[in-house]
């Protein structure tokens, strides 16, 4: 499968009555996507904000992160399943406006919602301060049951990406980058003497507000499958979680998922990407057990000398994680799992709820439980009114100057497993 990436760089974003992209300045009229965003009657209000890089804003509670982009000449559309038809997606030309993210924000859905700072300390520890922030605030119905008022503003989320995203159906490129993966056998053909590397992607399933979609579909109930990894570029994996803020893959992380593009880096070079194993995250022992044997049964017959495993979130996955690592270990495939770590404020305490001697690489995305101080912004997106009881805040987090102290899992993207805290927006 072979996918074209057109990246089309914004590097202003300006509210008035035009729509368009022109000498890399998206042009945006609030009142149309207000009207987009409220054609959902499960949304009282949406008000559109702009947070650039080094502004002094406070964005929290944060919801979603989506990049727009667009397919090209194709009948095919991103999200698919989700807002666009259950087609294959991962193919064909796809057209990204880089630099700029649609962030849905408002009344918290969960307690496990965050923060991002456009500028200070907070904003070196998400990537999100480095992308031009086209804020939906939103605000639900009363008294609006929590599942559906995320759900109304996944949608929300995905809807303007889409709708933004195909300002840039029609505009040349900046950049254009090519992906491909071909089918397993002409793939392992093309660099016989490379070691054959596959990526085991941990997608949250918990429920309970820790939901992600496969092509639309609740990844708790499927077995690991077997995904090309340009799909996943093109939307077949979206985020609807809650999950605290530092550990939750966003839609954008997907989207950009940077093993993957490590990965692709590489490919040819040092080793042979076969492709991505999806496997869920899921609460149930016996559904643990039937996951990770899918797993290590996938990679065996792939074939592959190596695997890396990304997991999201924390607690109760870091079973699933050991799990994979111990049962692919076990079939003489390597591997190497990322993760982050709650080692407690000083850093003492036992970092995973799990272990085993079969996981001997490591790659961690620092400890969560880290305070940090947050000095006061000019400006808040959002409301401050759930700072003390959002997963990583307490009570007194926020002080009577405006200063907050959390800790870092409060931040959205600090120590996520697929963004680490000093990944750079715009690709690692």
């Amino acid at each position: 499968m072979k996918l074209e990436i057109g990246n089309i760089e914004i590097k202003e974003v300006v509210l008035g009555e035009e729509e368009k992209i022109d000498n890399g300045t998206l042009y945006l009229d609030p009142a149309k996507i207000k009207e987009l965003v409220l054609t959902d009657d499960r949304l009282a209000d949406c008000k559109i904000e702009i947070a650039k890089p080094g502004d002094s804003v406070r964005i929290t509670p944060v919801k979603d992160v989506i990049e727009p982009r667009c397919k090209v000449d194709s009948t095919t559309g991103i999200f698919p399943g989700v807002i666009n038809k259950v087609d294959v997606v991962g193919s064909g030309r796809t057209h990204v406006l880089k630099g700029c993210g649609v962030m849905t924000v408002g009344k918290i859905v969960g307690f496990q919602e965050g923060i991002v700072d456009m500028q200070g300390p907070g904003s070196e520890l998400t990537p999100f301060s480095q992308l031009i922030e086209i804020c939906l605030v939103l605000k639900p119905q009363e008294e609006l049951d929590p599942h559906l008022y995320e759900e109304a503003a996944r949608f929300a989320g995905l809807k303007t990406a889409d709708y933004i995203g195909k300002l840039g159906e029609m505009i040349e490129p900046d950049t254009i980058e090519t992906f491909e993966t071909l089918p397993l056998l002409e793939q392992i053909q093309q660099y016989p003497d490379l070691p054959k590397i596959g990526y085991v992607y941990m997608l949250q399933t918990q429920g309970l507000l820790h939901d992600t979609y496969v092509y639309g579909t609740d990844a708790k109930h499927i077995v690991p499958t077997i995904l090309y990894p340009t799909e996943v570029m093109d939307g077949a994996i979206i985020s609807g979680n809650c999950v605290s803020a530092c550990d939750k893959n966003t839609t954008y992380h997907h989207l950009n998922n940077p093993v993957i593009a490590d990965l692709y880096k590489q490919h040819g070079k040092e080793i042979n990407f076969l492709g991505v194993i999806v496997t869920n995250e899921t609460v149930y022992l016996k559904d643990k057990h039937r996951s990770s044997d899918f797993v290590a049964k996938l990679s065996e017959y792939l074939g592959l000398d190596g695997v890396i495993i990304s997991q999201e979130g924390f607690g109760n996955p870091d079973t699933d994680l050991i799990m994979n690592c111990k049962k692919v270990e076990e079939k003489g495939i390597k591997t190497v799992i990322v993760t982050d770590e709650y080692a407690g404020r000083d850093g003492a305490s036992q970092s995973l709820a799990d272990a085993d001697k079969l996981a001997t690489a490591v790659v961690t995305g620092g400890n969560a439980n880290e305070t940090i101080q947050l000095p006061k912004m000019d400006r808040l997106i959002g409301q401050l009114d759930y700072v003390d009881v959002i997963a990583g805040g307490f009570d007194g987090s926020l002080k009577d100057d405006g200063t907050i102290e959390v800790e870092i899992q409060a931040i959205t993207g600090a120590t996520n497993e697929l963004g680490f805290n000093k990944m750079s927006a715009k690709g690692v």
